[in-house]
This record gives structure tokens, sequence and C-alpha cells, in this order.
């Protein structure tokens, strides 16, 4: 104080100058300083440290330190006070300087600025004044205001700590976004795919390459057994997958392993698999893989395989990595569901599209054999008195000529010639006839019958044009019999080398093979197991297209110009539908074409007894009567007859047939058997016989008709007919059936 009090007086220098005012000039200083009795009474303040500390010098001069600078009541970590304290009580103690960490010292707020406190730190230091005794007579308190630098520092610490958090967020949203890109990648690889498998294979590759991971497989599970079935490998597993899944197959427990949860459709993820007692993760970390994710395949609540990933190091699998592999998995499972049904989708358009082609052929050869029916009823009618003439000078005129005889034969050929022709038009769409005659038929001896027989087509005809058809066989040894029609199966080979030979104009190889198909393979079991036949005519050829093979088997469809007719294949496809066959067609443009009929070999051929002849001697004569409205027929039918001895009774029409038949009923002369046609106008045949049946119900009645041979195919025999019999009429056919109704004729 003392010192103090000399401050503030005013001296006088010897050279007359006046001394300083230090109290002035200690309190003029731009440090922020405080002087403190030993007590730690304030005794003197600078201006700066006023300003700082928001004080004035008469409120705070003669206070104690700590009663003027509390700490902020309203932060429970002030520690201003009692750090201050501690560092006063050192310089007391130690009589030396002591420089303080940098506190937070909160200062009031004068009532003017609305009371409070305000954050500020400070860098604080105090210094003892010691007398010539070394004792302490006051302390220097100093201090600096470093607020605005700790809160730059705080700020930094922040910003550091934000960008921090920042750098993190925007590594996690990269690696989201990564994984996002390569679920995009899949989903979109695995749209371009339509079947599971290769939906499996990228799925597996891609997750491998960049995810990445050591192994991934997708396995497929039975839902009974509890198996899982590895239905695909990534392909760079290497030794881990055929370490783990030795033969591609895994047997697994479902009831017993880690792998339970999973089926249940819980994504199982094992970090340490060798720790695991179940035997399933320790298989895994046998493979050296110790971090494994074991995610669901699921579709409708239905688990149907598991998608597998593993890494060599234990849990190096993040949260992100298994999030992925449960979303991955679900794109999967839904890929592949949807390729599922879209197969299925796809077989059952093809089966729909098979069937209504198969239809359409059925309908087109059915309205075409229909048409046909019609035109072979007036051909059969108009050729009939040709064809009875014919046979009956062949049989009863011994004296005819050589010359004339070739003639008569020549034109009973012909005549069945045209027969056949017009038969052949309804063959494209009728069933086998009930009467049509099933024989064994031995399908090697066919094929070589054939060859010879076409030998002018395949091989004169072909050196003409300057070209060679080299023809081969391969027919195979103990070949069973098949039961068919011998001449239909032999038309329909003909046809097929014909078109073969066409399809080669430049010349080729022309192949016949047999072959037998036994009940495991997978025709046979397509076609009911029983053993079959195969007959294959293989060219060279020009092959056809796929429009063009769909098309082959219409009726008057053709690619020869003027040259085809277009009813070849459809003649062989009525054969082949007769025989309940089946007809393969394999082509390839440019390349040739194989035709393959297929047929069932029966268990037990049986050969049908040949039929004894009924015929009848010459003396014995029948009253018949013939109806008709064709004049040409009734003349020829009934020359042809009566040279037999037979008496006939020839009526124009169907009612001047029930006319005739009823006067003789009445006289007392009743006719033996009634031969009537079935087309006539006003009373057609079926009316006649109805009618003479309830006359005479035992009268033996034919029905000769140029649609007979359809009726019989689509068994649309009338009630009250015993016999129907195609024209034109062959004259030992009609005797045989005659002679067999009037011997089955009850006595009258």
């Amino acid at each position: 104080m003392e010192l103090i009090k000399q401050e503030q007086g005013v001296a006088k220098s010897p050279s007359g100058y006046s001394a300083p005012d230090f109290r002035t000039l200690f309190e003029s200083v731009p440090g922020l300083y405080l002087i403190l009795t030993p007590d730690w009474t304030i005794t003197a303040v600078s201006d700066a440290y006023l300003r700082a500390t928001l004080t004035r010098r008469e409120e705070i001069l003669g206070r104690g330190l700590f009663d003027v600078f509390p700490d902020n009541p309203d932060d429970p970590a002030a520690s201003g006070v009692q750090n201050l304290k501690a560092s006063l009580m050192r310089v007391r103690s130690t009589r030396a300087a002591d420089t303080m960490a940098i506190q937070k010292y909160d200062i009031r707020l004068p009532a003017s600025e609305g009371g409070g406190f305000t954050e500020r730190y400070w860098a604080p230091a105090n210094t003892p004044m010691l007398n010539a005794a070394g004792e302490i007579t006051f302390i220097i308190h100093s201090a600096e205001d470093v607020t605005e630098s700790v809160r730059l520092q705080q700020h930094s610490s922040e910003q550091k700590k934000l960008n921090e958090e920042r750098r993190q967020a925007e590594s996690k949203l990269r690696a989201q976004l990564t994984r996002l890109a390569l679920l995009s990648h899949i989903t979109h690889a695995v749209g371009e795919r339509q079947d599971s498998q290769s939906i499996f294979q990228v799925v597996a590759n891609t997750v491998e390459e960049q995810l990445p991971v050591d192994i991934c497989c997708i396995c497929l599970c039975d839902p009974v057994t509890g198996d899982l079935t590895v239905a695909s490998i990534g392909a760079r597993s290497g030794v881990p997958a055929s370490d783990l899944l030795t033969g591609r197959r895994m047997y697994v427990s479902m009831d017993k392993t880690a792998l339970s949860s999973c089926i249940r459709g819980e994504l199982v993820y094992e970090p340490h698999a060798g720790e695991r007692r179940f035997a399933f993760p320790r298989h895994l970390s046998n493979a050296s893989l110790h971090s494994v994710v074991v995610s669901p395949l699921l579709v409708e609540r239905e688990i149907f395989g598991v998608l597998l990933a593993g890494r060599h190091p234990a849990q190096s699998f993040t949260p992100d990595d298994c999030e992925f592999l449960k979303q991955l998995s679900e794109h999967t499972a839904l890929a592949a569901h949807q390729a599922q049904l879209h197969s299925a989708l796809q077989k059952a358009y093809d089966d729909l599209r098979q069937t209504q082609q198969a239809v359409m052929q059925q309908e087109r050869l059915r309205a075409l054999g229909q048409m046909a029916s019609g035109i072979a009823h007036d051909i059969n009618n108009a050729i009939s008195p040709v064809a009875l003439y014919t046979e009956s000078l062949l049989e009863r005129e011994p004296d005819l000529s050589a010359r004339t005889r070739d003639y008569l034969e020549t034109i009973q050929r012909a005549i069945h010639d045209v027969s056949q022709t017009v038969a052949r038009m309804r063959e494209f769409y009728r069933q086998r006839e009930p009467q049509l005659s099933l024989v064994p038929v031995d399908v090697n001896r066919l094929v070589k019958q054939v060859i010879d027989l076409t030998r002018a087509r395949w091989s004169d005809m072909a050196q003409q044009r300057g070209s060679v058809i080299e023809i081969s066989t391969d027919l195979a040894p103990h070949l069973p019999e098949i039961m068919g029609a011998e001449s239909e199966i032999r038309e329909a080979l003909t046809n097929l080398i014909f078109n073969a030979v066409d399809a080669m104009p430049e010349g080729g190889k022309l192949k016949l093979r047999t072959a037998i198909m036994h009940p495991h393979s997978t025709s046979a079991r397509q076609t009911g197991g029983e053993q079959q036949v195969c007959l294959e005519v293989i060219d060279t050829g020009i092959g056809m297209d796929e429009d063009t093979r769909r098309r082959c088997l219409e009726p008057f469809f053709t690619t020869k110009g003027e040259r085809g007719t277009g009813l070849g294949l459809a003649m062989v496809y009525g054969v082949v539908q007769r025989h309940s066959a089946d007809l393969g067609i394999d082509s390839i443009k440019g390349k040739g074409t194989t035709m393959r009929l297929t047929f069932g070999v029966p268990s037990a051929v049986v050969v049908e007894p040949a039929a004894h002849s009924t015929k009848q001697s010459q003396s014995v004569a029948w009253r018949i009567l013939l109806v008709d409205d064709d004049p040409m027929l009734l003349k020829s039918l009934c020359d042809t007859l009566e040279t037999e001895g037979h008496v006939l009774t020839a009526t124009p029409g169907g009612q001047a047939g029930i006319d005739a038949f009823r006067a003789a009923h009445e006289r007392g002369e009743p006719f033996d058997i009634v031969i009537t046609d079935l087309g006539m106008p006003y009373v057609d045949g079926r009316k006649v016989a109805s009618t003479l049946k309830a006359l005479a119900p035992d009268i033996p009645i034919i029905l000769l008709t140029g649609w007979g041979e359809r009726m019989l195919a689509e068994s649309d025999i009338p009630p009250h007919v015993d016999r129907v019999l195609g024209k034109p009429p062959k004259l030992a056919e009609l005797q045989a059936v005659m002679a067999a109704l009037a011997i089955a004729k009850p006595e009258g």
C-alpha cells in the first residue's frame, strides 16, 4: 500500500521534471491485470480488465476476488473458481509465479444487458510481489481473453467431426450406391434370361466378381427330404467349391443345423463358422470359409432354395453386405419364379398352337374328304357298269382272243386305278375302316419292294437329267412285324421316296433306315411305352424352311409348281392316322429332310384267317329286286347277274322298288334278295330298306352305293340294311355276299 501511495503522490525529480504517475500508467496498460492482496482482495485493476469483464472500478475495488467473479450457477460443470483459487494458493505457498491452463470462466452480464452469464475462456497467470524480507505483499493476476481462439478451435474440432461424419456418410452412401448398381446390374442381366439355370449362374458369377466373395453358390431345397442340391456355383469359387460341394450335392438335415432358421425364411450369418457345434458350419470352416451368409430363396412364402456366400476371413461380412445378399435373394427368387412361369406359359402356348394346328389340319382334311366323297359317288356310279361288264366278260367268256382279253384286263386295271384314286381322295380325314384287313407287315421286305418299284424314278429318270441319286439302306435285323394294310404303307413309302427324289434335282444321297425303339426310349414312353418300329426316309436335298415344314401336310400345298398336286404328303398323313402311327419331320433348309414313320408293335400278332369262298353253284337261282335311279347300272347288273341264272326285277327308283316288292309279296312270289342304291330322289335307300323290312323282316337287303366306304368308316350303316358294298362293285364280292345272306336267310 505504501508503494501505491507513493505512486499516487507527485514527486519532483532533481532536474525539475515531474515523476510518472504509476497508478495512471498501470490502469492504462493494454493488458488485463488485477492487483490482489494475499487474502485475494482486489486493490487495483487495469481499464482493459474492466472492459473485458464488463465491470466498473468503484464496484470491485476492496472486494474479494471470488465475490466479484463467482462461477456460472447455470453451468453444473463450471470449475473456474476452484481452479483459480488453487493457483493462488500455490503462489502463496511457493512464492513463485503460476501459469494456468486455459480456463472456461463465464462473466456476469450487467443488468443493462439482461443479466445472467456469458461464456468466456481465459489464459490466466498469477505472479507474487515480495518485500525485502521475502514476504508476499501483492499478487498480480494477469489474464488473456482467448474466447475467440477457443471458439475457433471448437469450431474447427466440430468441423473435423462433421467432416469425418460426412466422409463416413459419403463412404456408406457410395457403398450403398455401388450395391444398388450391382443389384440393378444383376436384375437387368437375369431379366434377359428365361431359364432358372442361367439366372442362377449370372447371380453366382457376378456376386463373386463384384461384391466380392470367395464363393457363391445357389442350392435348391427338396421340401420332403431336406436335401440341398447345388444348382449353380460361381466361376471363381475354385478349390473351396470342390471341397465344399463334392459331387455337387449336399445332404443336410434341416432340423439339426444352422440352416434350419434359413429354411424358415430367415437370413443366417455365421461370422465364426468353425466355432459352431453343428456339422454344416464346421464343414464350411474346413473348406477355409470362416465367414458365411446363407439367404433363403422365397417365393409365395415357400422356400425353394438358398443363396450361399462365403469369405475366408472371419467376421468379414458387414450388415450392409447381409442386407444386400438378402435383397439379392429376393430378386433372384422372383426372377427364377418368373422364368418358371414363362417356361410353363411357353409350353402351354406351344401345346395350344400344336393343338390348334392339328385341329385346323384335321378340319381341312375333313372338308376335303367330304367334298371328295361326293365326287367319288358320281365317279363310282359312272364306272360301275364298265367294271361289271369287264369282270363278267373276263370270267364267263372263255373264247376271248388274246388281244381282247388283254384289252379287257387293261380296262380292268384302269378302273381299279380310278377307284383307288377316288378312294385316296377320302383318305385325308377318315379313320381306318372297320373292314380294313390288317395283316402282319415285314417293313424291311416292304422297303426292298418299294426301292425296286420306284427304281425308274430315282435311277433312270435322274440319269436322264444328268444327276445321280445314291440310294442306300440301313435295315435293323430281327425287325418285328407290324399290323397294317400293306398296300397303304407301300403307297405311303412310295410317295416319300418320290418327294425325296424331287427334293434333289442335282442329285444326292437317299437313305431308307429302319430301327427298333424299346419301351425305355423317350419316344416309346411318349406313345404309351410299347415297342415301336421306326421307318425313316432321309435325303440330302434342298430341305424346308419352318413355314414350309409346318404346312407341308396340308392338301394341295406344294412347292413344285405345276409338277405337284399337293396330295402326296396329305395321303401319307392319312395312312399314318389310320394306322395310329406317328409322322415326324426334321428338315433344315439347304441340308436335307428326314421323314419318320413310327408304328406300334402289338404284343401278339394275330393273323386273320382267310375267308372261305361262299360262292354257290351256278344251279342256285334267286329272285333279286334291283332298286337304282341309274339305268346304266341297272342294265349292267341285270346283264351280269342273269348270266348266273338269277331272276332280276329292275326298278328305276325308290318308290317303284317298294311297289314292286309289295306286289310280289302279295302274290306270294317274294324276292330272295334286294339290292338298292342309297342316294335316290324322293325315296332314298334308307326309306326303301325300312319299308321292306316292315313288310318282310327276314328279307336280306344289300346297300350298293358310291358312299359305301365312307359309311363304313364313319359307322353310318342304316339300321335296316344287312350289308353295305361300295361302287364300283366287284362281281365276285357281290356274289359272295348274296350267297352268304341267302344261306343265312331262314326258311320260309
